[in-house]
């Protein structure tokens, strides 16, 4: 875990250094959500469908890990995704399963969805 904060703390300095982004906008590759508040969230929330540390659970609950959905999504749009949830019949729903509105604990605030994608974004660093 210290490995990859570290990892992303120097990843923040070159980023910054080297001026920003290229011409392309990529979602970032951190948060501004606090990770080991994003942990606690995880393991009380979204740990029961999407496993330990978000390797996911067969028909219940898609893999964090190398996540292509997470990594081309930037912070603002995961939290969108997070609020709504998804719909067992929608489209792109391919476990028929539905991802319910905010993990389906309505008590989640933003900030604690925003901590949860900072702990996401720390799943897929070594993908």
């Amino acid at each position: 875990m210290r490995n990859r904060l570290a990892l992303l703390a120097v990843l923040a300095l070159i980023v910054t250094a080297c001026g920003g982004s290229s011409s392309e906008e990529a979602p970032p590759a951190t948060s501004s959500g606090d990770v080991a508040a994003g942990i606690v969230t995880y393991n009380g929330t979204c740990v029961a469908c999407h496993g330990a540390e978000g390797a996911g659970i067969e028909g219940l609950g898609k893999p964090w890990v190398g996540s292509d959905f997470i990594n081309s999504r930037t912070d603002d749009e995961m939290l969108a995704f997070l609020i709504e949830g998804r719909a067992s019949d929608h489209p792109e729903n391919t476990t028929g399963i539905a991802m319910m509105p905010r993990g389906g604990n309505p008590n989640l605030t933003d900030a604690d969805l925003y901590d949860l994608i900072a702990y996401m974004r720390t799943l897929n660093l070594d993908a």
